[in-house]
């Protein structure tokens, strides 16, 4: 069975066109377990029940930002493992910083296509 039929994907983005397309990419690339949510709050409540493989968030949301939600996820011990990938318009050093320093696995600056969210999903948990 192929990766992309097992994986759990966890979208989370407060812009529901942006949550759409990535599912959107993920869908055409064969990904069908996908889960999402509108802020890091909330993406916390739902992974708590339903676990998943990788979250992929952007960065600037209301309640909770991305890195935010990094930093409570990494200091569970039941998401601590779970795959970041930080999507952002502002790939500014300081965040990517950050976000390395919590853990992230990777991130993507918007706008991007299709393929290089696909490269760098697969960066983190392997070919889909």
């Amino acid at each position: 069975m192929a990766l992309r039929d097992q994986i759990r994907i966890m979208v989370v983005d407060d812009m529901s066109t942006s949550r759409g397309l990535i599912t959107q990419a993920l869908d055409a690339f064969g990904v069908r377990n996908v889960a999402t949510a509108e802020n890091g709050k909330q993406a916390l409540q739902i992974l708590a029940t339903k676990p998943a493989h990788l979250v992929i968030s952007d960065y600037n949301m209301p309640e909770m930002d991305g890195l935010q939600m990094l930093h409570y996820l990494r200091a569970s011990p039941k998401t601590k493992g779970v795959g970041f990938i930080l999507i952002t318009g502002r790939a500014e050093q300081q965040i990517i910083d950050h976000g390395k320093k919590l853990g992230m696995n990777n991130y993507l600056k918007k706008p991007f296509q299709p393929d290089d969210l696909r490269n760098c999903i697969e960066t983190v948990v392997g070919r889909l």
